[in-house]
């Protein structure tokens, strides 16, 4: 299809898609390929062009004074016949034929648009690129064509696959399908996207494949038993198809044959409106596909062009060869003179050429859904526009050589090329067209549904977009709108594996994609509260992980509480043991001037009681949660109580010898260096050593609470440092060295007259004293927590107990109940009857 004009725009459209070529041979004359099989789809692509160049001649705006021609030519959807197109094209050598009256020939173009397969522009601009002539593709999406340095002068108006990997990925991601398979043709259309797609997908963190597989061009029957085998035992639910319709035809017949429903097809813009597959024997596998569709746009007056496309009857007498006769006899099924043989008889009609294309129903007239056209129309404008750039162009300020500006007498494909990357202009349909750095139009593509209609009719709806913004495709959906061909009506789940809950983390199966896991539960002390968390977290110090491993919670603190039972009773026996010594004190004093409680000097007795009452009440300060000043008192307190206490019961057993000593004749001397005051200095004088001791203890190395998970991880034992081991020892020590000398003493004091004589209930109970503090030792070692605070204060309540029962136990029996014995005379009676 030729037209004349001041310039020539090439194009190249794929109107027949089966070609025969002849045999090569040295004749005279070019031997050209016979084309068969009409495309009218590709008819109506030309057309477009047509339409576009006719528009713009109308244009007073656009070009003024300049008549833009067109030469188009079919490539037979074979990559030689395309790649001989285009090199007629640009080298003007192509037969001959009229343009007008005064002009034979054809000139070279300045630009070509086209071509629509990946394949073929790589071919074909890898060419011109040489030459720096123009090539504005509709269709060819391969990533590979954005290589600047391959292809200089290549540009288009269809996005680049790399966006539409990119567009597929995000429907992926918001659906939540990590786990799809991936289907592709052996060409670099599918080649190229399979890498962009393995590529884009381990970026961005969206999934994995399951498979990849090429589908075969020739119609290999077994191969597609395989490739459909491996989709059926897959646990993939989501088939993504970069591939043409043929392929698909020869796929589908296999998913036919073997029963494969229950797949979301997810088609690439080379398919998703490919309307031989919208048949009732596909949708029942079909229905629901989401597919990448090129921007769809409207063109006001394309339809009224294309009614006027006739056969011409009175120039044109080669109809065989007449693309426009082609397209009459395929759309009315008839045939021009001559006619193949038989073709009447057989009941064929003869075209007349009169025949009314209102009155048919043709794909080539339907402009409700034109996607591949619009990027023509858009391919012609960005053309028109860079040479409307060039001429209005200044001389002197021009951006060549020289400042020099193209001419229209002998325009130069690298000029125009300079102009179309810098084009920018908006069609009347609304969208912006543009070119970046590698010649790609701003990408944008529709989101299509196959909708499968309860009457069995089929309809491509659109549900959505993806465009390209600041932060990277944006995808929008209309979910309500989507058909899904399942018996739930809703998106199904595709996953290897599915997600980890909050509690666990990802651990890679060994040997598969990483979308494929186990799900391992987070340890003690560790959480993740997130899902499909690759790690677990270690909670804070005073922290520990929930029983769901989700959360981090508070750990349990432990110390021996007044609210616990242990603690109860434990404090229960103190404040008993405090009012027994009360009672007894008062027992005591009310009985002070008695000669029992006046025997053995009774200003000792009190004291005991008191040291005792103290003994006592120190226990408290081991129950509750430690404090700084709880931790100090506490070992102070206790160490000086009982050295109190043992210190008054040494003086009384030494009181006891000095008393025998005296009773014999000549040894009253003695008593004037053990008096009252000689006492009472005894006892100070024992308790201020242990009192300094408490003091270099608390000075040099203080006790502290500490907060002490050696013995739990989900606990905190809250427990009360001694700081220095050795002034704990050196305390202890002290005490029990008093009450060894003690215990000594009253031993052999204990067979002295019983007129004198608390010996033997000393002896008793400084036992006692020992035996428990003894025992307390390796049992206060080995109890961990609240339990070595449990054991230190039985162990001072029992020695408690044990003192006060064993010395004031039998004088109180005497006092209350056996009043009779409390008398000066039968006390001596027993010593004497001794």
């Amino acid at each position: 299809m030729h037209k004349a004009g001041d310039v020539v725009l090439g194009g190249l459209f794929q109107i027949h898609f089966f070609s025969v070529f002849p045999d090569l041979s040295f004749t005279s004359e070019p031997q050209h390929p016979t084309c068969h099989g009409f495309d009218v789809l590709g008819f109506r692509r030309a057309q477009t062009m047509a339409f576009a160049i006719d528009e713009i001649n109308r244009n007073n705006n656009l070009l003024p004074n300049v008549t833009l021609g067109y030469s188009l030519y079919d490539n037979c959807a074979k990559l030689g016949i395309g790649f001989r197109a285009a090199l007629s094209l640009t080298s003007g050598r192509e037969q001959q034929f009229i343009l007008d009256e005064t002009c034979v020939g054809t000139p070279p173009v300045l630009g070509i648009v086209g071509d629509s397969s990946s394949t073929r522009s790589i071919a074909i601009s890898s060419v011109l690129g040489l030459y720096r002539v123009p090539m504005v593709s509709y269709f060819a999406t391969c990533s590979c064509l954005t290589d600047r340095q391959k292809f200089p002068s290549f540009f288009r108006t269809i996005p680049s696959d790399a966006f539409q990997v990119r567009a597929m990925i995000q429907i992926l991601k918001h659906f939540g399908w990590t786990w799809a398979g991936l289907l592709i043709s052996d060409d670099d259309y599918g080649l190229h996207a399979a890498r962009s797609f393995q590529s884009d997908l381990a970026q961005s963190g969206g999934g994995c494949l399951s498979y990849l597989e090429v589908l075969p061009w020739e119609n290999d029957k077994a191969e597609y038993r395989r490739i459909v085998d491996v989709m059926r035992k897959s646990t993939a639910r989501v088939v993504i198809v970069f591939a043409h319709e043929s392929h698909m035809l020869n796929l589908m017949e296999e998913v036919v044959r073997q029963n494969v429903t229950g797949l979301q097809w997810i088609a690439s813009e080379a398919w998703t409106a490919a309307a031989v597959l919208q048949t009732p024997r596909l949708m029942p596998y079909l229905g629901g596909t989401l597919g990448i569709a090129i921007r769809r746009g409207e063109i006001p007056g394309l339809r009224d062009f294309m009614l006027r496309v006739r056969p011409d009857l009175q120039h044109n007498k080669s109809y065989e060869n007449s693309v426009v006769n082609q397209y009459w006899e395929y759309t009315f099924q008839c045939r021009f003179a001559p006619h193949p043989a038989g073709w009447v008889e057989a009941g064929g009609v003869l075209c007349t050429g009169e025949e009314d294309l209102e009155n048919v129903e043709t794909e080539f007239l339907d402009i409700s859904n034109l996607r591949p056209e619009y990027n023509v129309y858009k391919a012609v404008y960005a053309l028109a526009y860079a040479l409307d750039d060039m001429l209005q162009c200044e001389p002197g300020r021009g951006p060549f050589t020289g400042h020099s500006c193209g001419k229209l007498k002998k325009p130069e494909p690298w000029q125009l090329v300079y102009y179309l990357q810098k084009v920018n202009f908006t069609t009347s349909f609304g969208d912006e067209v543009s070119f970046d750095e590698n010649g790609d139009a701003l990408p944008i593509y529709d989101v299509m549904n196959w909708l499968w209609l309860p009457d069995g009719r089929t309809k491509i709806q659109n549900v959505g977009d993806v465009k390209e913004s600041a932060e990277g495709e944006e995808l929008t959906l209309d979910e309500d709108k989507i058909f899904w061909n399942f018996e739930f009506k809703q998106p199904l789940r595709s996953v290897c594996s599915e997600s980890c809950p909050p509690g666990t983390r990802m651990a890679r199966k060994k040997g598969q994609p990483e979308c494929c896991f186990d799900c391992i539960p987070c340890s003690e002390g560790k959480i993740s509260n997130n899902t499909d968390s690759m790690e677990c977290t270690s909670c804070p110090e005073d922290f520990w992980s929930s029983p769901q491993r989700d959360h981090c919670v508070p750990k349990k603190t432990e110390f021996l509480s007044y609210h616990e039972p242990l603690g109860i009773c434990l404090t229960t026996a103190s404040l008993l043991g405090t009012f027994i010594c009360v009672v007894v004190l008062g027992i005591f004093i009310y009985h002070r001037s008695t000669p029992i409680v006046r025997a053995n000097n009774s200003e000792l007795s009190f004291q005991l009681l008191f040291s005792l009452k103290l003994c006592f009440l120190c226990s408290l300060l081991f129950i509750g949660r430690p404090k700084l000043w709880t931790c100090q008192l506490r070992h102070a307190v206790f160490g000086i109580s009982f050295v109190l206490c043992v210190s008054c019961i040494l003086v009384k057993t030494m009181v006891v010898l000095v008393v025998f000593k005296a009773s014999k004749p000549g040894g009253e001397a003695i008593l004037k260096w053990f008096g009252v005051l000689q006492q009472r200095a005894t006892v100070l004088i024992l308790t201020t050593v242990q009192a300094a001791i408490c003091t270099a203890w608390l000075v040099s190395a203080s006790p502290a609470p500490h907060k002490n998970t050696q013995y739990h991880n989900d606990k905190i034992v809250y427990e009360c440092e001694v700081g220095s081991t050795v002034g704990f020892s050196i305390l202890l020590g002290y005490i029990g060295l008093l009450a060894i000398l003690s215990f000594l003493i009253a031993f052999l004091a204990r067979n002295l007259p019983d007129s004198f004589n608390e010996a033997k209930l000393i002896t008793f109970s400084m036992l006692i004293f020992c035996a428990v503090w003894v025992a307390f030792v390796p049992a206060y070692i080995s109890s961990p927590g609240k339990y070595a605070d449990a054991v230190e204060v039985f162990a001072i309540l029992a020695s408690s107990f044990g003192l006060l029962v064993s010395l004031f136990g039998p004088k109180c029996y005497i006092i209350l109940l056996r009043p009779e014995r409390n008398t000066k005379k039968a006390i001596m009676g027993r010593g004497l009857e001794s």
